[in-house]
């Protein structure tokens, strides 16, 4: 078994039933599942890793319940800017119609990167295009780079990279 202590956490948020926020608090994980929160004095002394993060806040992971994540690479499209949603699907559909498998990893591994840099760290992608022989295991094998968890929603499963702080 493997135990990671994380400690000296500035802020720590619990998002529990009372909303704490821990001051110089602490996390031990046996395993890769949270096993105590609390003060770090609360918590045991030693692990097999122990982080010390002071002077840094913790978050749980926030959940980004619908997302298309092939939209990335076609977000700025100018055409397609300020217009009503018929207007905007008639200019993007023949756009994503030409996408390609790498398109799919590459949109996969863009999107998946900004939700990790704003905290986000599961994401249920709702892909349901697959032109020029696009497969949803396009996507899953782009997504564990990011050691990012995600819901397949055509299968509805999980899949990806656990990272331990949620997910």
């Amino acid at each position: 078994m493997s135990t990671l202590l994380v400690r000296n956490i500035e802020r720590l948020a619990t998002m529990d039933d009372h909303r704490r926020e821990i001051a110089s608090g602490g996390l031990f994980i046996r395993d890769g599942f949270i096993e105590q929160v609390g003060l770090s004095t609360e918590l045991p002394s030693t692990a097999d890793e122990i982080l010390d993060l002071s002077g840094h806040i913790v978050l749980p992971g926030l959940i980004n319940t619908h997302h298309h994540f092939y939209q990335t690479l076609t977000r700025v499209v100018p055409a397609a800017q300020n217009s009503n949603l018929f207007h905007w699907l008639k200019i993007l559909y023949p756009i994503w119609a030409r996408m390609k498998p790498e398109h799919i990893r590459i949109s996969t591994k863009t999107a998946l990167a900004e939700l990790a840099l704003s905290g986000c760290t599961t994401a249920s992608d709702h892909l349901y295009l697959y032109p020029n022989g696009s497969k949803l295991d396009d996507e899953i094998h782009a997504a564990p780079f990011t050691c990012f968890s995600w819901l397949d929603e055509s299968r509805g499963k999980q899949g990806g990279l656990a990272t331990g702080f949620g997910g």
